[in-house]
C-alpha cells in the first residue's frame, strides 16, 4: 500500500477549526501575504506532488529571475518568487498556472551564499537554508555556539550583504528529536509519534500506538533513515493499544509540545482524562490537525487482529499513518493516542484512542512537569499474549473486510498479520509481544 501525503486537506482544516479553535487560532497557518502581489489571472489549483513540477519547469525557464518557489497548501497553488519587474516574467509564470511574488534575491545567488557559509562558518552547532518565504537563508545557532564562534559566524553572513541571510540563536542544542504528531517510520510502517515522555528510569521517550510497537522494534523520523529509538513495551491487542519507546540517545531533548504543522506547537502541561462532550484536537502525519468530539467512554473495538479495550470514542476523523498521534485539548492537556476507527478526512467517521492517563500508568511514565502516574511498565506484559492468537487467528477475516475496525480501508496481505505477529516476538522489544499485523486493518500503512 502506499500511503497519503502530509499536507492533506489544508483548506477544509481552516475551514472546519478556525471557530473551534477561537483563541487559539495560531495553531492554524495564516494565508502568506506575499500571495496579494499576484495578478487577476487565475492560477491552477495543484497537488502537492505537482507543484514542485511545475516550480522545475519554471526555474529552467526564468534562469536568473527566478527567486525560488513554495506551496501554499491552504490554496494549494504555487507561489515563483521573482527578481525585478519584468512584465514577460510575470506572464509566462501566470500563464503556468502559478503565482509570481517580486523578491530581492535569486535562487542561484542564495545558493551561491549558501556555498560562501558552508566554506567559512561550518561550526557545529549551526544550521542554515534557503527560506523562499522571506527571499533569505535563515541561519540558526545553538547554544554552543558562543565567542569566536559567534563571531566567526556573524561575519559570515554580514559578508553576504545585506538581505540575503539572517542569524537567530536557538534556545538548545542541536540533537536528533522529534515532536508530538511527527511521522515515524519501523519496519516498513508508518505511524505517528503520540507525546514525548519521560520512562520510568530516567530516559526520554515517547507513546505511539500499540500496533505500531508490536509491528518494529526500532524507529525512525525519517523515512529509510536511521533509527532514533527502539520499543520497550508494547500492549496490542488486548487492554489497551499503547506503546513505550526509548530514545537511543540518552541525551535527547524530549519537547513536550505537539508539532502542528507550519512551524507551530502547542505545549502540553499535564495528562488528563476524557469526558463526553469534550472538544479535542487530533493531529496525526496523514492528515494534520482536525477537531472533533468525544461521544463515549471505555469503548471496546473489535479489530482484525483481536480486541481492545478502554478506548476512548470520538467523531474525529483519521487515516492511515495517523496511528499513534496525538489527540489533545485546546489548553494543553494530553488526553489520548490514536488507535483506529472508520470512515476518513473526507467523509467522516468513528475513532477510537487509547487513554493517556492508563498508557502513563502502565509504562511507568511521566508527562510534562511532573504529571507522574505510578505503575509498573511490566504489569501489562502478557495481556496481548493471551489475545495474541486472535488477531493471526482472524488476519485473514480482517483483511477480508478490508480494516472496518481501525483507520485503515485497505485490504491487503492476508498472512501480514502472522508476519507481523512473528517478527514482534524474535524483536523481543515490546513488552508483552503481544499484537498481530501491519498491512490487515491495522491503521499503519507501508511506504
Amino acid at each position: 500500500m502506499s500511503h497519503k501525503r502530509i499536507p492533506k486537506r489544508k483548506a477544509a482544516l481552516a475551514v472546519g477549526s478556525v471557530a473551534a479553535l477561537g483563541a487559539a487560532a495560531l495553531l492554524l497557518p495564516n494565508a502568506n501575504a506575499s500571495q496579494t502581489d499576484a495578478t487577476d489571472a487565475a492560477p491552477k489549483t495543484l497537488k502537492a506532488a505537482d507543484a514542485s513540477d511545475l516550480a522545475a519547469l519554471l526555474a529552467s525557464q526564468l534562469g536568473e529571475a527566478f527567486g525560488g518557489a513554495y506551496y501554499d497548501a491552504a490554496k494549494q497553488q504555487v507561489i515563483i518568487n521573482v527578481v525585478g519587474d519584468n512584465s514577460s516574467v510575470v506572464q509566462v509564470i501566470e500563464s503556468a498556472g502559478a503565482v509570481p511574488r517580486s523578491v530581492d534575491n535569486s535562487l542561484a545567488a542564495l545558493e551561491t551564499a549558501a556555498q560562501t557559509l558552508k566554506k567559512d562558518a561550518t561550526i557545529p552547532g549551526t544550521a542554515w537554508s534557503v527560506d523562499p518565504k522571506t527571499n533569505q537563508i535563515q541561519v540558526t545557532a545553538d547554544t554552543t555556539v558562543t565567542g569566536a564562534k559567534w563571531d566567526q559566524l556573524t561575519s559570515t553572513v554580514d559578508s553576504l550583504g545585506s538581505g540575503v541571510a539572517t542569524v537567530k540563536k536557538s534556545a538548545g542544542t542541536f540533537k536528533t528529536f522529534v515532536d508530538g504528531g511527527d511521522a515515524i517510520f519501523g519496519g516498513g510502517a508508518r505511524c505517528s509519534l503520540g507525546f514525548n515522555v519521560t520512562a520510568g528510569d530516567g530516559s526520554p521517550a515517547f507513546l505511539t500506538a500499540g500496533h505500531c510497537g508490536v509491528a518494529a522494534a526500532a524507529w525512525s523520523d525519517a523515512q529509510d533513515g536511521e533509527p532514533i529509538a527502539t520499543v520497550d513495551q508494547a500492549t496490542f491487542p488486548g487492554d489497551g493499544d499503547f506503546a513505550l519507546v526509548k530514545y537511543d540517545d540518552p541525551a535527547t531533548v524530549t519537547n513536550s509540545v505537539v508539532n502542528v504543522g507550519d512551524g507551530q506547537t502547542v505545549e502540553i502541561n499535564q495528562a488528563a482524562d476524557a469526558a463526553v462532550g469534550q472538544e479535542v484536537f487530533r493531529m496525526g502525519s496523514t492528515t494534520g490537525l482536525f477537531d472533533g468530539t468525544v461521544t463515549g467512554l471505555d469503548a471496546t473495538v473489535n479489530y482484525p487482529e483481536g480486541t481492545v479495550t478502554g478506548l476512548i470514542q470520538t467523531d474525529v476523523c483519521a487515516e492511515p499513518g495517523d496511528s499513534g498521534g496525538s489527540l489533545f485539548t485546546q489548553d494543553g492537556s494530553a488526553i489520548g493516542l490514536t488507535s483506529g476507527g472508520s470512515g476518513d478526512c473526507t467523509v467522516g467517521g468513528e475513532t477510537f484512542f487509547q487513554p493517556v492517563t492508563t498508557a502513563l500508568e502502565a509504562v511507568g511514565a511521566t508527562l510534562g512537569a511532573g504529571d507522574a502516574i505510578g505503575g509498573e511498565g511490566d504489569a501489562e506484559g502478557g495481556v496481548g499474549d493471551a489475545e495474541g492468537g486472535v488477531g493471526e487467528a482472524e488476519g485473514g477475516a480482517g483483511d477480508a473486510e478490508g480494516g472496518a475496525g481501525d483507520v485503515s480501508a485497505e485490504p491487503s496481505d492476508p498472512a501480514a498479520g502472522d508476519e507481523a505477529g512473528a517478527g514482534a516476538e524474535e524483536s523481543g522489544a515490546a513488552g508483552d509481544e503481544s499484537g498481530t499485523g501491519v498491512d490487515d486493518g491495522s491503521g499503519l500503512v507501508t511506504p
